[in-house]
């Protein structure tokens, strides 16, 4: 999409905020906690399986539809088995370095309601990084050189690199690098709930602009690249949340019976002495603008203040990731690629549907916690 960030503003308002914004009907959810200070630590694993179901209701030609399914296998995430029933032809497969793993179905001309449902069980846990105790470093160069590259989306010259070593300026070490870039992601940019989706995450175009409000996609996409660009290894990390938040915050949250527009990208960067490690700048933005009545403007209320401090160097369990990949080649896809595969992706003989509007292009992503 070489027109992104113009293309946000194509729908209406009312109908960009209604597409866009997590579906939180907690009269059907589990009963929300009372907000909480906003303390995520390492403890033990939950487990989810996910169900993602799509129905094509005006199939024209061949329709073909690509699922993203969870393919991180971390500290902080197992992605266990995936199976699937349809009416049309598919198979699991991968694309590219990065291993993006996706459910591909291809359907007939002549089938009058294709559909598709996909079933994958995780498990996935908190993240709260010790600053105290360092480790031994156990990623291999190569791994660490790839995630310092540029993506069509994500360049590290120019105006990208200029901003990073401005806001680096002082900084010795990696945590002081991740730290200054981190607090300058939250200060100079902001949630924009009129953008559709998770955003798109053309950097370069947020900088020259100056246009700096945007969704998950967006500002994590500006922190990876603001990394990359002055040598620390970075990457976007492309899920859904799956669950209320822990500590009652209703815009860290998702309702399991209902996940459509659920869809968060978290980032993770690379810090000598601790591994990769948690951030997730769009997330104090989205509690900044989206959690209270009123836009709070500053890191030091009592509602943004522990959500920025635990953010940095962490992340809640109720969250899936699917993978970090960019530039996503879909295979037999007659479209561009992708800058990053986190919704389902259909196409027809008319061309590729709108991801973002769920209710034409008709899919509902759901969640069950599975207890012990």
């Amino acid at each position: 999409m070489t027109t992104a960030r113009r293309s946000f503003m194509k729908n209406t308002a009312a109908a960009a905020l209604a597409a866009a914004l997590p579906s939180l009907n907690f009269a059907q959810a589990p009963a929300a906690a009372a907000r909480s200070s906003f303390a995520p630590q390492s403890g033990g694993w939950r487990t989810f399986e996910v169900t993602t179901r799509v129905d094509i209701p005006k199939p024209e030609g061949v329709s073909r539809v690509w699922l993203p399914v969870p393919s991180v296998n971390s500290d902080y995430q197992q992605s266990l088995e995936s199976s699937f029933s349809s009416n049309g032809t598919g198979k699991f497969m991968q694309d590219g370095q990065e291993g993006a793993k996706m459910l591909y179905v291809e359907f007939a001309a002549g089938e009058a309601h294709p559909f598709i449902e996909l079933s994958s069980r995780v498990q996935t846990k908190n993240r709260s990084v010790d600053w105290s105790h360092k480790t031994a470093s156990a990623e291999d160069a190569d791994t660490l050189r790839y995630y310092t590259r540029p993506t069509r989306l994500i360049p590290t010259d120019g105006i990208v690199r200029k901003t990073a070593l401005a806001a680096t300026q002082g900084a010795r070490t990696d945590v002081e690098k991740a730290r200054k870039i981190y607090d300058w992601v939250v200060t100079n940019t902001y949630r924009e709930p009129k953008v559709r989706g998770c955003g798109e995450g053309d950097i370069k175009t947020m900088l020259e602009t100056g246009n700096l409000g945007g969704k998950c996609a967006d500002l994590n996409a500006v922190f990876v690249g603001l990394c990359r660009s002055v040598g620390l290894p970075a990457r976007d990390v492309y899920g859904v949340r799956l669950a209320p938040s822990a500590f009652g915050y209703k815009e860290l949250s998702g309702n399991p019976a209902s996940l459509k527009g659920a869809q968060h990208c978290r980032s993770e960067v690379y810090l000598k002495g601790y591994g990769w490690v948690a951030m997730d700048p769009a997330d104090v933005a989205k509690v900044m603008r989206q959690e209270t009545a009123d836009w709070i403007k500053n890191t030091t209320h009592p509602v943004v203040a522990p959500v920025n401090q635990a953010l940095f160097g962490g992340w809640e369990g109720n969250w899936m990731a699917y993978n970090t990949a960019h530039d996503v080649a879909l295979p037999n896809s007659k479209g561009e690629k992708l800058g990053f595969l986190m919704y389902p992706v259909g196409e027809n003989a008319a061309g590729r549907f709108d991801s973002y509007a769920p209710d034409d292009f008709k899919y509902q992503i759901t969640a069950r916690e599975i207890k012990a």
